[in-house]
């Protein structure tokens, strides 16, 4: 079977690469710069005034290049679960047509196979891998060979059934990227807690600034990555519901339009 252009995957190479030169680029041009901006400032305020109590900035928080994977990683998600969601809400709108153009309560017997697989088959070349021509298809098929209703029934189930086993293995990228961002975040925790001890003598003398600074860079790592991810686990959530509701009335379409009308 010959196989088709890989339009996901160039898809996923492609978000990636232009994710991470979006994120990069605004930092390297205006977050980097900004925090900077605003340590120095920070810096002055102290050694002019000792009791000047150091103030917080959302580009100090995300400055470092732990958040900086991890928003990278975010914009990737997002552009696979729009990729993702945007084929289901396509396939969705087939539920609303008459794929069959019969009469309404038309016996089909199986002299009638031949002229709905036509029908079926007369849909656009972008619409024949969906769901529910493949699984229709399959089911009018299936009783043109064997004129057994309950062989239609159980063909047209495994046809849905794969295909939610299909959807949920292809979620597995979008949930490493869900679980990689929390990992990214603890690789910073790690970094700073490791910078921070290396400054401990300097501490001990008295200058806590280099320790404080890497403490910052540990918690500030773990914090946006896990404020990301909760974010993130939620959109994969409804995209898992989309896609379970699509199997779920594809095959409430079928039993409605197509078995329930059969006569051996």
């Amino acid at each position: 079977m010959k196989r088709g252009f890989p339009v996901e995957l160039v898809y996923q190479v492609f978000s990636l690469l232009i994710a991470f030169i979006l994120v990069h680029a605004l930092y390297v041009s205006f977050i980097r710069p900004q925090a900077a901006a605003f340590i120095e400032q920070e810096m002055l305020q102290m050694q002019s005034d000792p009791e000047y109590v150091q103030q917080r900035s959302f580009f100090v928080v995300i400055k470092d290049y732990e958040q900086e994977t991890c928003f990278v990683l975010m914009l990737w998600a997002f552009a696979i679960l729009g990729f993702k969601g945007r084929m289901t809400f396509r396939q969705q709108g087939l539920l609303d047509q008459d794929l069959l153009r019969l009469p309404a309560e038309l016996p089909i017997g199986p002299e009638d196979t031949r002229d709905l697989a036509g029908r079926v088959q007369s849909l656009p070349a972008s619409m024949q891998h969906y769901l529910l021509p493949r699984a229709l298809l399959t089911a009018i098929e299936r009783f043109a060979a064997t004129r057994n209703v309950q062989n239609v029934s159980t063909a047209a189930r495994d046809i849905c059934d794969s295909e939610g086993d299909r959807l949920e293995s292809e979620l597995s990228i979008i949930r490493y990227i869900a679980w990689a961002i929390p990992s990214v975040g603890f690789i910073g925790t790690v970094r700073g807690i490791g910078d921070a001890l290396g400054q401990a003598h300097r501490a001990v003398e008295g200058d806590i600034t280099g320790v404080t600074s890497s403490l910052g860079v540990a918690f500030n790592s773990t914090f946006i990555a896990l404020v990301i991810s909760i974010i993130l686990m939620f959109f994969i959530h409804q995209l898992q519901l989309m896609q379970e509701r699509l199997v779920l009335d594809s095959e409430r379409y079928i039993d409605h339009w197509l078995i329930r009308r059969l006569q051996a």
